[in-house]
């Protein structure tokens, strides 16, 4: 185990660890926290239900397009640096979303928030790599893949009792005090690890991934407010989603002929179980986003029930994930991942289909119940072996570029489920939306197939 570092006083890897897991739980609350206060924020800013759609379309698209470049600063300047960085970029953002007085500036500050969000995210698997051998990465990433997943399903509990109880101005008052609290404690705790693998910025390379991810990122999240259609004269929906995918082909094209350190080194994908993982995680984001809206819809909407009861509902999912993590990270350090990841991305698929069964005028919203226990039980078997699994065998030089595509891919699949099951929830109804969530969920499980059970030596070279 690496205890000390260099310069540095000796480390405690779990200290570091409880400090990446403070800021990590912020930053992913915040994808999710927000939706319950869209109805309050619109009435307190005198604005449209269109302006506010905008908090959340501009923090996924500042934390989703720099995280390829992110993670290669991480590599050149080290993670700890980039973590702490992107910890006070997000406290100080916060503090202008929480004092904003118009729409304008709430806009704003969250585009700051998600670039502190990019900043900091990428560097939290490229830590816990370095500081955990493979006896213990199992169980560093189960309380890392916990964190996650429990803060993915918090935002809508926590964001209900602040809104109800003290105004959506809270929500981003949270995030102030954990804010600080991890940057004095990660200043502390984490070692100023520098890998020292990349010496050369790509300028072309950022140019054209950045536009051409935040065009597609753009385009998906915000079709549905202008029809898929034209968004101003000759400029449309789907031109703009078509110029962003021709950009990011261009970047691939020039990173496969460039020879001295690229952007992004081709050769990761080589590493099968790392793509493989970072198609079933865009296959997790997508589902893991897209179900809420639907949910709070007929929870709310349909129901009558508040934000507090609505959140209050998906407790026990949220518990159920987080208990299992520790767990099935023990489980990751002993037996092949892949059975591990198909049981749990089946059980996600099969408890969302018994959600969509219940989602009707006249159920109750217990009956909803059994169907999310079955999408805790499922993200908790998922969430840790497929962090362990993208990360575990990727070559040290690469492993920064590695979690920065890695959550890049979640981050898309994110938007992806996000502006989908808006679309079919809108047209077709709340029922019909988790369809493609539950299918994605059976595609991210047919790549899962692909993984392999590797060798402990294989695991640090």
């Amino acid at each position: 185990m690496p205890t000390r570092q260099r310069g540095t006083s000796p480390t405690n890897p779990w200290a570091a660890l409880g400090a990446l897991c403070m800021g990590l739980f912020m930053i992913v609350v915040d994808t999710s926290i927000v939706s319950v206060a869209v109805p309050a924020m619109v009435h307190d800013l005198h604005t449209s239900l269109n302006a506010v759609v905008w908090v959340t379309s501009v923090y996924l698209l500042t934390y989703a397009v720099p995280m390829l470049f992110t993670s290669r600063l991480g590599d050149r300047y080290g993670p700890k640096r980039l973590f702490v960085a992107g910890l006070a970029v997000f406290t100080v953002a916060s503090l202008g979303a929480a004092t904003a007085t118009n729409i304008q500036v709430l806009i704003a500050a969250r585009a700051l928030e998600g670039l502190g969000a990019a900043l900091l995210t990428p560097q939290t698997l490229t830590l816990v790599t370095h500081l955990f051998p493979d006896g213990e990465r199992g169980r560093a990433m189960g309380v890392l893949g916990a964190t996650s997943g429990l803060a993915t399903i918090t935002g809508p509990l926590l964001g209900g009792l602040l809104v109800d109880h003290l105004g959506w101005e809270w929500i981003f008052y949270v995030n102030m005090v954990l804010g600080a609290a991890a940057l004095g404690l990660s200043l502390r705790v984490i070692p100023d690890w520098r890998p020292g693998h990349a010496r050369r910025i790509d300028p072309l390379g950022i140019l054209l991934s950045s536009t051409g991810l935040a065009l597609i990122v753009f385009g998906v999240q915000n079709g549905k407010s202008y029809d898929w259609g034209e968004i101003a004269g000759p400029v449309t929906v789907p031109r703009v989603i078509a110029a962003g995918l021709i950009l990011l082909g261009a970047f691939v094209l020039m990173q496969a002929s460039t020879r001295s350190e690229p952007l992004l080194p081709l050769r990761v994908f080589r590493d099968r179980n790392f793509s493989a993982a970072t198609v079933v995680t865009a296959a997790l984001g997508f589902s893991m986003t897209g179900m809420f809206l639907p949910l709070v819809l007929h929870l709310q909407t349909s129901l009558g029930l508040s934000p507090t009861k609505a959140g209050l509902l998906t407790a026990p999912m949220a518990l159920l994930s987080a208990v299992m993590g520790p767990f099935t990270g023990r489980l990751s350090d002993r037996m092949n991942t892949k059975h591990l990841v198909l049981s749990g991305l089946v059980g996600m698929a099969g408890g969302l289909a018994l959600v969509a069964a219940r989602t009707t005028p006249g159920a109750s919203a217990w009956q909803c119940v059994p169907g999310l226990l079955a999408c805790g039980l499922g993200m908790g078997l998922v969430l840790v072996p497929l962090n362990s699994t993208a990360m575990g065998t990727v070559q040290p030089e690469l492993r920064g570029t590695a979690s920065g595509l890695y959550f890049t891919a979640r981050q898309l699949g994110a938007v992806l489920g996000s502006a989908t099951t808006s679309a079919v929830a809108f047209s077709k109804g709340t029922r019909a939306a988790y369809l493609p969530l539950i299918l994605v969920l059976l595609l991210g499980a047919a790549a899962a197939t692909a993984i392999r059970r590797t060798r402990k030596t294989e695991l640090n070279t």
